[in-house]
């Protein structure tokens, strides 16, 4: 198993010293790898003792953009149209693998949810799929409340969040 991330590596850097020092976050275009103290960590050792698996069996790498853009690029010129986050997968098993082995990586968001960054990466224009592009022009119905307990209850307890 590979452990993927971006440059924000505290799971990889764990991994080959276990020493867990998170280091500031970084800003990068697989955002949602931006995470400099994962807090799903503890449920990957979980499920790795659960099913008596060492963590010795997972690897871990850390992508750089640079690494991110090429393996975009690549996944691209084979017909593939990634984003980045799937792009920084494709990039760690790349690294991983010894001749002759082949694997499997997984994606799951759509390209056009990083149309900006794909498109700069990649210097073409993306077209939205049809079901995006249905709800694009709709209203966004959502409501900023702050980090405030009280505040929250008194919205969800008055009706208005129907």
């Amino acid at each position: 198993f590979i452990a993927a991330t971006n440059r924000n590596d505290t799971v990889p850097r764990y991994l080959k010293n276990r020493v867990w020092s998170p280091a500031k976050t970084v800003a990068t275009s697989s955002n949602a790898m931006d995470v400099a103290e994962p807090s799903n960590w503890p449920r990957v050792e979980a499920v790795f003792s659960a099913m008596n698996c060492p963590l010795s069996a997972l690897e871990g790498i850390s992508i750089s953009e640079e690494m991110t853009a090429g393996s975009l690029r690549e996944l691209y010129q084979c017909g593939y149209l990634s984003e980045p986050h799937a792009a920084v997968a494709a990039a760690a098993l790349q690294q991983s693998l010894q001749p002759g082995e082949h694997g499997i990586f997984l994606g799951t968001a759509h390209p056009a949810k990083f149309k900006e960054s794909v498109e700069q990466v990649l210097n073409l224009n993306m077209d939205l799929p049809a079901a995006l592009q249905a709800v694009a022009g709709r209203e966004i119905l959502s409501t900023h409340l702050a980090a405030d307990f009280q505040q929250i209850k008194a919205y969800l307890l008055s009706g208005t969040n129907r």
